[in-house]
């Protein structure tokens, strides 16, 4: 394939994994006391599939889509969203899906163990984002200060049963998905 052919399928990939991460802010699976989407299943894929660059790459473009006023956040859209506390966790998915890419990356064969690791990290990524601006934007932007141990509460311990369950599912899809369209990923 050309390099524009290269650039083509790779700004298509970017912009599916960004197209999913939206759609996947609006299935929400029904749990009690915090929101459970599908965004962080489609920003880890994106991570897994693509690479490091293109996967941070998808969901910085889901970012930018809902900074400009696209409606593609849970609770809307619109440059103001910096200031709304769980921005933080949007962009750990970028650099989490940056720090699966890599971390899937390391070997050659990319086992279910590694994929799974990758998850992991991932995740680490996504929740130290958002429970520190959480954190920050609570008490800067909102003025309403959250105690520390409510925050791992809510922002950490009753989302992360989904979450790591999502590492569980995007690492099995990852591991049945690469082998079939050569390993390399997409």
């Amino acid at each position: 394939m050309t390099d524009a052919g290269n650039r083509s399928r790779d700004m298509a990939l970017v912009a599916l994994f960004a197209a999913l991460t939206a759609v996947g802010a609006f299935i929400r699976i029904p749990v009690p006391v915090v929101p459970f989407t599908l965004q962080f299943l489609f920003t880890n894929l994106a991570g897994l599939l693509l690479d490091a660059k293109r996967g941070a790459a998808a969901a910085g473009v889901y970012m930018a889509a809902g900074l400009i006023g696209v409606p593609v956040f849970t609770q809307g859209g619109g440059p103001w969203y910096v200031m709304n506390p769980p921005f933080g966790y949007i962009a750990g998915f970028a650099a989490g899906a940056w720090c699966a890419g890599k971390i899937s990356r390391l070997r050659a064969r990319r086992s279910f163990r590694l994929l799974l690791a990758a998850s992991f990290a991932n995740i680490a990524v996504v929740y130290l984002f958002g429970v520190v601006y959480y954190w920050f934007a609570a008490s800067y932007f909102v003025g309403s200060p959250v105690a520390v141990s409510a925050l791992l509460l809510y922002g950490v311990a009753l989302a992360a049963p989904g979450d790591i369950a999502l590492c569980f599912v995007s690492a099995a899809l990852a591991a049945k998905i690469l082998p079939r369209i050569g390993g390399g990923g997409l």
